[in-house]
């Protein structure tokens, strides 16, 4: 099972020394990947609560946040091997034909390690400010991945649909990756779910414990069957967010909560469920407050995982 690490992005921590040494150091320990994720904004009166909290706060790490597209291609540039992964960018956000092309971009200036993660975002107040709506988003999002292919994979290419149309043009600029580099997606209702089966090459999930993730992968395989395509293709990530405690938690915790021999615990199961990959977040815990909290976790979850 290959391993991965968000890199500092995010809150008090986030630097573009810090991500430097966290992604360098990363590459050096033999980790396979670093990660970036999305938040736009903190609205300080939010109209959508956060499902993760109890009184549905924000975190205060997301008061400060570094662009995730510009900050891998940062990265990029001060390693050689590790992969590039988004966990996630949310589609609304974006123009397809103006994101494939930056997108292409970082895949052709890190000769092709990108690893594209996408969602579709939960915030009223962000997609208001980026001109997006809530409404329709599984609709939209079917074609938006529909025109991303199109633009790597054909030459001329164009596309006519109901939200997005592409004259006839040539596009020469082409991922090193082919045919594509390799689309996951974070899918959690059946609709989403139903996306990752016919459309990406793997499933994201975040926070749901391994026997959901069973659960759901089975889901998702057999839509991909009755779609007429391999189920053995879906390959899975699994981000893990990190908080390290001295005391055990109760049966109750979250995976990726707890102390080390219970995070050690969960990563085992994460290898037996068939994962091809986790990374491993501390960004919402106390370690991802500070560059040495991010380097000493680092350090840490390689050791954890490899007993």
């Amino acid at each position: 099972m290959r391993l991965g690490f968000n890199l500092p992005q995010l809150g008090p921590a986030a630097s573009p020394e810090a991500m430097t040494k966290v992604a360098q150091r990363a590459e050096e320990l033999g980790y396979d990947s670093v990660w970036v994720t999305e938040r736009l904004l903190f609205p300080t009166n939010p109209r959508t609560p956060y499902m993760v909290t109890p009184d549905g706060s924000l975190p205060d790490v997301y008061k400060i946040s570094y662009d995730p597209i510009e900050s891998l291609t940062y990265v990029a540039a001060k390693t050689s091997k590790i992969g590039l992964g988004t966990s996630v960018l949310d589609i609304p956000f974006y123009n397809p034909v103006m994101f494939a092309r930056t997108l292409t971009t970082l895949d052709v200036l890190s000769n092709g390690r990108l690893r594209l993660g996408l969602g579709l975002g939960w915030s009223e107040d962000e997609h208001e400010a980026a001109g997006a709506s809530l409404k329709g988003r599984g609709k939209r999002a079917d074609e938006f991945l529909s025109v991303l292919k199109a633009i790597w994979t054909t030459d001329p290419v164009s596309f006519k649909g109901e939200f997005y149309n592409l004259a006839e043009s040539i596009i020469g600029l082409k991922p090193v990756q082919k045919p594509h580099p390799p689309i996951f997606l974070a899918a959690y209702s059946p609709g989403a779910m139903k996306r990752v089966a016919t459309m990406a090459d793997g499933w994201l999930p975040a926070g749901v414990p391994v026997p959901g993730m069973q659960e759901m992968l089975g889901g998702i395989r057999a839509m991909a069957e009755q779609a007429g395509r391999d189920p053995n293709e879906i390959d899975v990530i699994v981000r893990l967010n990190l908080d390290v405690t001295d005391e055990p938690l109760g049966d109750d915790r979250f995976i990726g909560m707890g102390t080390p021999d219970q995070i050690a615990s969960d990563i085992a199961a994460v290898r037996e469920f068939g994962a091809s990959e986790i990374h491993f977040d501390p960004t919402f815990s106390d370690a991802g407050l500070t560059l040495d909290g991010f380097m000493s976790t680092l350090e840490q979850m390689k050791e954890l995982a490899s007993r």
